[in-house]
């Protein structure tokens, strides 16, 4: 089924009507969840990094920060490339979100828009923890750009972007059944966490812990397990 995004997006809705072991993957996570959205240079590595990280369970990443409508990755404007994430407040607070923001990426770059770094706050709570979290790292280096400002918009980046890491594995996409251009590049929790596993993030015992409830055949666990081995520890690349 086709569906055609609020700025022409033609995205492929999935109905999941796969076979018993596709009805088994663990797309869908039925919990209460907030946002957060967060600009920290690019985003196909934050989208990997939080998309691999405990209480998190879904990930985006598109554009957000300026005036321009519909931008894309050729024409963003005064955007910036920017990750959105749905996650889990009985697992992670959005403090420890924050903590692996300001570890991840260097808050004294100066750069174009595109890459600059941002917190979005979606109420007055987030805005006073990034605050003090902002002060905090003001204290620890000289020169942090970080701004702070109210979330109004997110477009979605092109579906190439979503998942990007996970997307090198067309083996993998086949064996959770995701097609390019599928809104489960968006929606699904089983590609959040997979797309951060493939580069090593969650680290390997993460993934013995948690790889039971994911509905994979012992093949594809065994593919992405030697892929969190050889790169975990590795870090964050854009």
């Amino acid at each position: 089924m086709l569906h055609i995004g609020r700025c022409g997006q033609v995205l492929f809705v999935c109905k999941h009507h796969f076979s018993q072991k596709m009805a088994n993957l663990l797309h869908d996570l039925n919990v209460n969840t907030k946002k957060a959205t967060l600009a920290m240079g690019c985003f196909w590595g934050p989208d990997s990094l939080y998309g691999a990280t405990k209480g998190v369970v879904r990930t985006r990443v598109g554009y957000s920060g300026g005036e321009k409508p519909c931008p894309t990755y050729r024409s963003i404007g005064d955007h910036t490339e920017s990750i959105d994430i749905d996650y889990n407040p009985d697992e992670i607070s959005y403090s420890e979100l924050l903590n692996l923001f300001w570890a991840n990426h260097d808050p004294t770059l100066k750069t174009k828009p595109q890459y600059t770094s941002l917190i979005f706050y979606h109420d007055n709570e987030q805005k006073q923890i990034a605050e003090e979290s902002l002060k905090e790292q003001e204290r620890l280096k000289e020169g942090v750009v970080t701004r702070i400002i109210p979330f109004k918009e997110f477009y979605n980046a092109e579906d190439y972007h979503q998942k990007y890491r996970l997307q090198q594995y067309p083996q993998l996409m086949e064996a959770i059944g995701i097609t390019k251009g599928s809104t489960l590049l968006i929606d699904s929790h089983l590609a959040a966490r997979l797309n951060g596993y493939v580069v090593g993030f969650g680290g390997v015992n993460q993934f013995n812990e948690e790889v039971g409830k994911f509905g994979l055949d012992e093949k594809t666990i065994e593919d992405i397990r030697d892929l969190v081995i050889k790169y975990e520890g590795m870090g964050l690349t854009c």
